[in-house]
């Protein structure tokens, strides 16, 4: 690791088992890690792994300095989704938040996450890399599964997979949907899985998913993951392949992904 790292690390965690994941493996490791949750679904995981954890609104800046600073956290980590519509919900947000948000000119991703790596700066915070603590789950390039794409499936990812750069440069979204060398469903505000059942729902069989990073991808936030909610979301709108970036991708639980894709006859793969 390039970074020299606190013993006591601070966690700003989204929805999803990533978030639960780098809580345990730096456990393990002898770390400390204080987490200020945004989301619901983990907070029973989280408290396995974590010495304490917050609750808060991602629009509460102020508090969440306030904790971060009481408990002398010098370096946090990003992970975990934490869905785009709490920008809409600008009533939960503390004034200064606000403030902050009037200064970006356009409220897409990497504005917004800059904006409060800034802030995070200024308070005496660094961001790290989120990959640092959970490097293992990044994947190699390669078939995962028992499944091989088609020759006619290759055209979808190789098509799917310039338009998802073209889409991530733009900072739009990471995914997109590809059937037959036509455009299904590009990734915007509503998330991936939205984004599969869309797009898969047009297709209405035997479309393809692609998720790349972003061009010029800033891996304090945002690297992309899927998991087995993608799966199964593909599953149920009959999706039949999902293609990644290589060693740019977190897959969490590879083991029960791989397995549920071969079980239901899906193609997974790094390119």
């Amino acid at each position: 690791m390039s970074v020299m790292l606190e013993n006591k690390q601070g966690l700003i965690a989204g929805d999803g088992t990533l978030p639960v994941k780098m809580a345990q493996y730096a456990k393990e490791n002898g770390f400390e890690v204080v987490c200020i949750s945004l989301a619901n679904d983990n907070l029973k995981q989280l408290k396995k792994y974590c010495s304490r954890v917050y609750s808060c609104h991602p629009g509460e800046i102020n508090r969440i300095e306030k904790i971060l600073k009481s408990e002398e956290i010098k370096q946090a980590t990003f992970l975990g989704k934490v869905h785009k519509r709490v920008l809409l919900q600008l009533y939960k947000f503390d004034s200064r938040a606000i403030e902050l948000l009037k200064t970006v000119k356009r409220l897409n991703d990497d504005e917004v996450m800059l904006l409060i790596v800034r802030e995070f700066e200024k308070a005496g915070i660094t961001v790290l890399d989120q990959t640092i603590f959970i490097k293992n789950l990044m994947i190699p390039s390669g078939v995962l599964g028992k499944h091989k794409p088609t020759a006619e499936q290759l055209e979808d990812v190789n098509y799917g997979f310039w338009l998802a750069k073209e889409m991530g440069g733009v900072d739009v979204g990471q995914s997109v949907v590809i059937k037959d060398k036509m455009i299904m469903a590009v990734e915007a505000i509503e998330g991936t899985d939205a984004c599969i059942k869309r797009g898969a729902k047009f297709a209405k069989h035997d479309a393809a998913v692609i998720k790349v990073s972003k061009p010029h991808q800033d891996k304090r936030f945002d690297i992309p993951a899927v998991g087995l909610r993608t799966l199964k979301t593909m599953k149920r709108y009959k999706a039949n392949l999902l293609a990644v970036e290589a060693n740019e991708t977190i897959i969490v639980d590879q083991e029960k992904v791989i397995k549920f894709a071969d079980e239901n006859n899906i193609v997974i793969m790094a390119v």
